[in-house]
């Protein structure tokens, strides 16, 4: 875990998000357990316990007793739409603020854009 990204509780919740979002973990499968992420990430259970517990309150994955932790139907989406925002509110709204300043208009800078694009 990298101890400048934050809480280590909230780099498992951020791991398991991730997975969600890339589909390497799909709706409807069982997340790993407190004991898995713990022995993984050399962290205490309890510490990767309250990450899922995160994400259960979050509604982004259920809880099976006796089972273990499951995602919930609709979480990708959720996360989706939770992270599309931020990404507005960190990159896209800065970015425009600037564009006004230096009176780039929303054309010149998609055409920035896609000539950045055309370079990768």
């Amino acid at each position: 875990m990298n101890e400048d990204a934050g809480p280590i509780f909230r780099q498992v919740a951020t791991q398991i998000e991730t997975a969600i979002v890339d589909g390497s973990l799909p709706e409807e499968t069982q997340a790993p357990s407190s004991n898995e992420l713990a022995v993984f990430h050399r962290i205490n259970p309890a510490t990767a316990a309250k990450g899922l517990n995160q994400l259960v309150t979050d509604g982004v994955l259920y809880k099976r007793r006796g089972v273990g932790m499951f995602v919930a139907t609709g979480a990708r989406e959720q996360l989706l739409k939770r992270r599309r925002s931020e990404f507005a509110d960190q990159y896209v709204r800065p970015l425009m603020t600037e564009a006004d300043k230096l009176g780039i208009t929303v054309r010149e800078l998609a055409a920035m854009i896609d000539e950045w694009e055309g370079r990768r």
